[in-house]
């Protein structure tokens, strides 16, 4: 609905209520002389920037689909990789223009053409922050260092591999030949680079009332010390930012990341505000969140850095194009009863060597070394519940997000059908989609990615970085199917049925994200309002509804154990060779779930995990699409079937004292 459709004399409240009057989740007040729904329902943010309020701005909140990990041709491994895609070419993409893709022709123009069915509602481009001056250096023939030796094996094939190594260091320095003894050229043309990247956000952010874009100013910070993954996204609340990109090379840790960007950004007096989002700790060896950092510190000194943590890392991605983090069977230390449904789109073999539990290993970025436990988003989910224990503080208090981590500047490009792939030259072809990949990069055991969801009042920079911040989020594995969770102690039985659910349950409970106060003199458990819609650019319908609950008992040992709460009981088939399931299914579900083991002396925290009805992974498809005489052998050896799915962020309950 447009502007011009709404009642031109209308007041800004009749207005709101005009636009969504028949929609299912206006609080009383609509037609009425009751308050407006803002004085019911607080806004959750005040704006940091001159613009004008979203016509459509809902207090209840509503879901909104985004990526936070995008790289363009200005990322070092990218470029490499053939990528043409420039900023303001993904930005376009995001917002449902078609993009060029590799490989490039003579003219540098890419020949593959991709686009998205739906466009997007917000998303950052996290180009690699590390690099970016060196590679610039390196690419523009106007450089000084253009001709240089290392310039020119950057400009081959493993360009991006070489030039990368310095990342892993665990005291790493800048080329001396490259940027000079310090490094001051490589900070200059960084800068260039770094004006670029903000200039494209700030031109593809809709700032009018119409909200139909957010851009966010962001990049990678690219740590991969011992060649395990300790990668951060840094995402800005605006456009009031740091000079420069903090890098591996300032902050050879993720402590020196934190604390560079909260003197460099959050203690400054001009609105400057940022947030860093964990990813691929399925790749970290257990050093994501393994908490070797309390080593030698007092119990001040660990609650300082646990405050620290839990303020500048909010979010984690759940899923992206590189495999689930939510959960693995087996582990070491890890929940002794298996959960089917962690064996969703893994990376690692099932006989992968296992970590010990006080020795993470090296070498995850590229599948080498142990897997550990805490690799894992609900292993530590726990460890934040006993961290807690000890020091009072949870460091891992974390909401979830999916991402695609594309490389082809293609953010959100996550059908399942014709998938592109996401790493230029290295899967530019079915076959190589379906191969065993590169140095750098794995082919079919990896996915089209996921997507970052938040609950929002409008689509706009400060509402959703303040979802951001209370961790209101969601991740999904690609398709936008959106989920929400709400906790509260006296939710009705039959709230689903009313069509102010959310508002109602919104009075009296928290959203996910958030804690849950303990409720004097109860043993009842928490009722949860978890409820779930399908995508609307998806074949499937859900299949059920899912809570997972964590907790630590009197002795501090952890468990898990997952609840159907709605839904199929039965996952239905699919013919692998049509891609054609059985009828039936479910367009949404809605339940008010009570635990009923609760005790109210122990931690715990619930998610809700929402399922839908089985179908063909996206290899799959693609095998099918090829004649029989040239299908590769990992047609045959490749899971056949999926169940995608999404996440709510947890609510973590507070123990009775």
């Amino acid at each position: 609905m447009n502007e011009r459709s709404v009642p031109p004399a209308a007041t800004t409240f009749s207005r709101v209520c005009w636009l969504f009057g028949a929609a299912a989740l206006l609080s009383p007040g609509c037609g009425s002389g009751d308050k407006p729904p803002e004085q019911q329902l607080p806004k959750s943010f005040s704006y940091s920037e001159e613009r004008p309020q979203c016509d459509d701005f809902r207090p209840e909140r509503r879901p909104l689909f985004g990526d936070l990990h995008v790289h363009t041709t200005l990322s070092f491994d990218a470029h490499a990789y053939d990528t043409p895609a420039s900023p303001d070419q993904a930005w376009r993409f995001a917002q449902g223009e078609p993009v060029a893709i590799a490989p490039q022709d003579d003219k540098g123009r890419g020949t593959r053409t991709t686009k998205l069915a739906l466009p997007l509602d917000f998303a950052a481009l996290t180009d690699h922050g590390d690099l970016i001056g060196e590679v610039a250096l390196c690419t523009e023939p106007s450089s000084p260092k253009y001709n240089i030796e290392r310039c020119k094996a950057y400009r081959t094939k493993d360009g991006a591999f070489d030039m990368a190594l310095a990342l892993a260091s665990f005291t790493p320095k800048r080329y001396e030949d490259l940027c000079g003894a310090d490094g001051e050229l490589c900070r200059i043309w960084a800068k260039k680079r770094w004006q670029v990247m903000q200039a494209a956000a700030d031109k593809a952010y809709d700032r009018s009332k119409s909200c139909k874009f957010t851009a966010f100013v962001g990049y990678e910070y690219t740590n991969t010390r011992g060649v395990s993954n300790l990668h951060r996204n840094v995402v800005f609340r605006n456009d009031r930012v740091t000079a420069l990109p903090v890098s591996h090379f300032e902050s050879p840790t993720e402590w020196k990341l934190w604390e560079s960007l909260d003197s460099q950004c959050n203690q400054r007096d001009d609105g400057c505000e940022v947030i860093t989002l964990g990813h691929n700790s399925n790749l970290s060896n257990g050093h994501y969140f393994y908490p070797s950092w309390k080593a030698g510190l007092t119990k001040a000194e660990a609650v300082a850095k646990a405050k620290l943590r839990a303020r500048m890392e909010p979010l984690v991605e759940m899923f992206q194009h590189k495999g689930d983090m939510e959960c693995r069977n087996g582990l070491l230390g890890g929940a002794p009863k298996a959960d089917p449904l962690c064996n969703f789109e893994k990376l690692r073999p099932v006989d992968t060597e296992l970590c010990p539990e006080h020795k993470p290993g090296v070498g995850g970025m590229r599948l080498w070394g142990c897997l550990h436990r805490l690799d894992f988003m609900r292993e530590a989910l726990k460890e934040g519940l006993s961290l807690e224990q000890e020091l009072g503080v949870n460091p891992y208090m974390f909401g979830m997000i999916g991402s695609t981590d594309t490389h082809n500047g293609t953010p959100g490009n996550t059908a399942s059908a014709n998938f592109p792939g996401h790493v230029g030259l290295v899967d530019d072809t079915p076959l190589k989609r379906l191969g065993s990949g590169t140095v750098t990069h794995d082919g079919i055991i990896n996915n089209p990615g996921g997507l970052a969801g938040v609950w929002a009042e409008e689509n706009s920079r400060d509402a959703i970085f303040a979802a951001f911040k209370r961790r209101e989020t969601f991740a999904t594995s690609g398709p936008r199917l959106a989920v929400r969770l709400i906790a509260g102690w006296d939710f009705p039985v039959g709230l689903c049925a009313d069509d102010k659910r959310d508002l109602k349950a919104l009075k009296s409970g928290v959203p996910m994200g958030g804690r849950l106060p303990a409720q004097a003199n109860t043993t009842a458990g928490p009722a949860l309002l978890l409820h779930a819609s399908k995508a609307p650019d998806g074949e499937a319908a859900l299949g059920k509804l899912q809570v997972i609950k964590v907790w630590l008992d009197a002795k501090g040992a952890a468990h898990e154990q997952i609840f159907d709460v709605a839904g199929d009981k039965q996952p239905a088939a699919v013919d692998t060779k049509t891609c054609t399931a059985e009828k039936g299914g479910h367009d949404a579900l809605c339940k008010v779930w009570r635990d009923p083991n609760y005790d109210p002396t122990l931690p715990a925290l619930y998610y809700g995990r929402v399922l839908q009805r089985p179908t063909c992974r996206w290899s799959q498809r693609m095998c099918n699409g090829l004649p029989a005489a040239k299908r590769p052998k990992s047609c045959e050896e490749a899971q056949k079937v999926v169940q995608e799915r999404a996440w709510t962020a947890p609510v973590w309950v507070a123990p009775k004292t």
